[in-house]
């Protein structure tokens, strides 16, 4: 999934950054206000975490204009204060959650995970699709309950895919959910990647390629 954080402390900004890049995310840093919603214009992600105190432009204002362009992405707002005024507001606002600093990074992941998953309609961490077992709080899918080694790329494309089964994704569809700014996106990567989840899922679950148009996921018909 494609993340954009915006914090302006360099030492929070980069423990994020580094955390959601581990768990396999795309992760975008903005350092203000202003840049940020500049980014959010032309930039699609599936989660924003925002920060209320913001240099140029506070997190407030960034989170009215998103709503303002019916823009539904999943934020979740940081704050260093703690009166009930700042919560609630930022939930009037537009929030979809918020945690005040400082938090346990394990709350952050579980609360970055739920938005995330609500994002793609998904009411609960586990899917199950015929034999494959894809859960998103342990980061494993299993096949016949055998656990697969998915490097963190082809798990995450394993997840996007089954967030959008049916559903025909372009190259760059998924490259702006798998990469951030700082790689390189290419075709053929993704052709690449494709072809690895492929052969580690055999008929688990059916990759169609669409000439022209990208990739379908669907899940395999089984014998009655």
């Amino acid at each position: 999934m494609r993340i954009l954080v915006v914090e302006d402390d360099a030492d929070v900004g980069d423990a994020l950054l580094r955390r959601l890049r581990r768990d396999g995310h795309a992760v975008d840093w903005q350092r203000d206000g202003q840049h940020a919603d500049e980014v959010l214009r032309y930039q699609r992600y599936e989660l924003v975490v925002l920060d209320i105190g913001l240099p140029r432009r506070d997190g407030f204002s960034v989170l009215r204009a998103l709503r303002a362009r019916n823009d539904r992405t999943p934020v979740l707002m940081l704050t260093a204060r703690s009166q009930i005024e700042d919560r609630v507001g930022a939930l009037d606002v537009g929030a979809d959650d918020y945690l005040s600093k400082p938090f346990d990074v394990r709350e952050f992941d579980a609360r970055c995970r739920a938005l995330l998953r609500r994002s793609q309609g998904i009411a609960s961490g586990v899917t199950r699709i015929g034999n494959l077992v894809f859960d998103r709080a342990a980061k494993t899918a299993r096949l016949d309950d055998v656990l697969l080694d998915l490097p963190r790329r082809e798990y995450r494309l394993l997840e996007i895919f089954i967030g959008n089964l049916g559903r025909t994704l372009s190259k760059d569809d998924i490259a702006s959910q798998l990469f951030d700014f700082d790689d390189e996106a290419s075709p053929n990567a993704i052709e690449l990647y494709v072809g690895r989840l492929r052969r580690k899922l055999g008929d688990s679950l059916t990759i169609r390629t669409m000439r022209s148009l990208g990739y379908v996921a669907e899940a395999t018909p089984t014998d009655e």
